[in-house]
């Protein structure tokens, strides 16, 4: 089974066209589109092992999920990153996937199950696994199809009664300036985008692509800031301790204020900004070409390359208009939480 394989080289794997047998995937929902493989597989291939030096502490509410778990459980990490959530309950076995080899890559020196698979058509068997998270990849995804289908691979890959916890950006920000620091695109992408070409963006003149704290990453708990450092893509110590001042500054705003302040944004597509410091771009080689083909930008004030990641954030209720019509996915549970809209699903 190729699930219960571990990777040991990711540069081997290549993205499955097979992945699941049980349920095929129409054309036009799996074929990735131009602006997934530009500005999510390509980045993330990129950024790497900047990225995931800045990804470690967990969520108290993925953590809660987890622990939740019988003892033995199979959990199904799709889309992992660097792994940060596999093995967090030592009781339950943890395979994970995602798209990006480089990640992959990372995962698997740290000798964890992974492999490298599409959100949209999952490798594994139906009613393979005990439960399945998905945390922070459905806004990757440029079309409801998709996303859609993300959620029904999920709901398909466990078991009857099994439990799939699934959370995505909000545009409801508790700091709602992030927005106005974010690239906004100026058309909603859909079907027909599958291919095409770089998206326009609203006033590109006037826009400047900013450092911005990730505040959907390591912010404050209820009852404080986190005991981690707040991480994002800054520089050394110094731009780290600055965001500490940041985080604790959006994290003290009020849930159901950012939730009613937004209701007048409609536009829901984005470009989030990576600044890869050069330092660590040199190791990586691909920033050059990235840059020679428009993908990136050198941002010398800033001392780093400057990639753009595609974002779809989701409004209120969306994640749960996604699951209606999924006829053996029953919510659980939802909630709003640290800017992200999540759920809780279980197959009946």
């Amino acid at each position: 089974m190729v699930a219960s394989t571990t990777m040991t080289d990711a540069s081997k794997y290549q993205e499955s066209d097979s992945a699941n047998i049980d349920t095929p995937c129409s054309a036009n929902v799996c074929a990735t589109p131009d602006i997934e493989k530009k500005y999510v597989h390509h980045v993330y291939n990129a950024i790497a092992p900047h990225f995931s030096a800045t990804r470690f502490a967990r969520w108290p509410k993925v953590a809660s999920f987890l622990n939740s778990l019988s003892p033995g459980a199979v959990i199904l990490d799709a889309g992992c990153g660097n792994g940060k959530y596999l093995g967090f309950n030592p009781n339950c076995f943890y395979i994970g996937c995602d798209i990006s080899p480089s990640l992959i890559d990372i995962c698997a020196k740290k000798d964890h199950e992974v492999l490298v698979a599409d959100a949209v058509n999952l490798p594994y068997k139906t009613n393979f696994g005990d439960a399945a998270i998905s945390i922070a990849v459905l806004h990757h995804l440029s079309t409801e199809s998709r996303r859609r289908k993300a959620i029904e691979e999920l709901i398909r890959v466990v078991r009857k009664g099994g439990t799939v916890l699934i959370t995505v950006w909000a545009v409801e920000q508790e700091d709602s300036s992030l927005l106005s620091k974010w690239t906004p695109l100026s058309e909603k992408y859909n079907e027909g985008w599958v291919s095409g070409s770089i998206p326009q963006v609203r006033n590109s003149a006037a826009l400047m692509l900013k450092q911005i704290p990730e505040a959907n990453e390591d912010c404050c708990s209820t009852t404080g800031i986190s005991k981690h450092r707040y991480a994002h893509p800054g520089y050394g110590e110094e731009g780290r301790r600055e965001d500490n001042v940041i985080a604790a500054s959006f994290c003290n705003g009020i849930q159901e204020d950012a939730i009613s302040s937004s209701k007048a944004v409609t536009n829901q597509e984005y470009f989030v900004p990576w600044h890869l410091p050069y330092h660590r771009a040199e190791v990586n080689g691909t920033s050059t070409t990235a840059i020679a083909n428009g993908l990136a930008k050198k941002d010398d004030k800033k001392g780093a390359v400057v990639y753009n990641r595609y974002y779809h954030v989701f409004a209120e209720g969306e994640l749960q208009r996604l699951v209606t019509g999924i006829e053996n996915a029953a919510t659980v549970e939802q909630f709003y939480d640290k800017s992200n809209w999540c759920i809780i699903l279980q197959k009946r």
